[in-house]
């Protein structure tokens, strides 16, 4: 078997290192002993943008927010199924991945980074969130789910504070969708308190009839949110 070959190091704002593999023509992105992600694995992250474009419909000029450029494989899913006046911001907080992209792995993303539909912005996705810009699309991949496992900061975006400001900078009628490596019910409890109708669906990691299955939620911003319960009185407690 060929071995891994460590390509290069780079550090996570906030703490962390992710390392890049090679191994033959594959490559996968570790932090510590965790694999993020591989380039043979991309079913799911594929799905994230496909089954987000089926609930959004036919718009005129969409506006996609993508946040986590990882190995590329949903910002090539989004490019091909969006018309070409789609306008699609990918967010990626590590400047070595955008490196990666342009370097070791330039076979594996074509020219997606030089679309004219594309403009990649080296920041966290959450500030792009908070900007003030609407998007008809939210579409989130920056960690392996709804907890900070690459960066604790990344949990701002899955809480109900996070939740609300992705909901404010959706369109009307726009999807917020998240990816996760696993289920996690509470993180489904949260978008429906924020104000979603949620639809969780499992998609296959590689594509096929077997093998690993990952979460995508896909949040709808149709309804109003609910309100945090009010405090009972001192005299009322027990």
């Amino acid at each position: 078997m060929i071995p891994w070959k460590h390509l290069d190091t780079s550090t996570v704002p906030g703490g962390g290192e992710l390392r890049l593999m090679q191994r033959g023509a594959e490559f996968s992105i570790m932090l510590g002993r965790i694999e993020l992600m591989n380039s043979r694995l991309s079913g799911s992250e594929e799905a994230l943008a496909t089954l987000t474009r089926q609930r959004i419909g036919e718009r005129r000029r969409p506006r996609i927010l993508i946040g986590g450029l990882g190995m590329g494989f949903t910002l090539r899913a989004a490019l091909a199924c969006f018309a070409a006046d789609a306008e699609i911001v990918v967010s990626e907080l590590v400047p070595a991945v955008v490196a990666w992209a342009r370097g070791p792995m330039a076979a594996i993303f074509g020219n997606c980074l030089d679309d004219p539909r594309v403009r990649i912005e080296e920041v966290d996705v959450g500030t792009v969130i908070r900007s003030g810009r609407r998007f008809d699309a939210i579409l989130l991949d920056v960690d392996n789910g709804p907890e900070g496992l690459t960066r604790p900061s990344n949990d701002r975006l899955y809480d109900l504070e996070g939740l609300a400001a992705a909901r404010a900078a959706l369109a009307p009628s726009g999807v917020l969708a998240v990816w996760s490596q696993g289920p996690d019910p509470k993180f489904g409890q949260r978008l429906v308190r924020s104000g979603f109708i949620v639809d969780e669906v499992r998609v296959r990691a590689n594509k096929g009839r077997s093998g690993a299955r990952h979460v995508i939620w896909f949040a709808s911003r149709s309804r109003t949110p609910v309100p945090p319960p009010k405090p009972r009185p001192a005299a009322a407690r027990r």
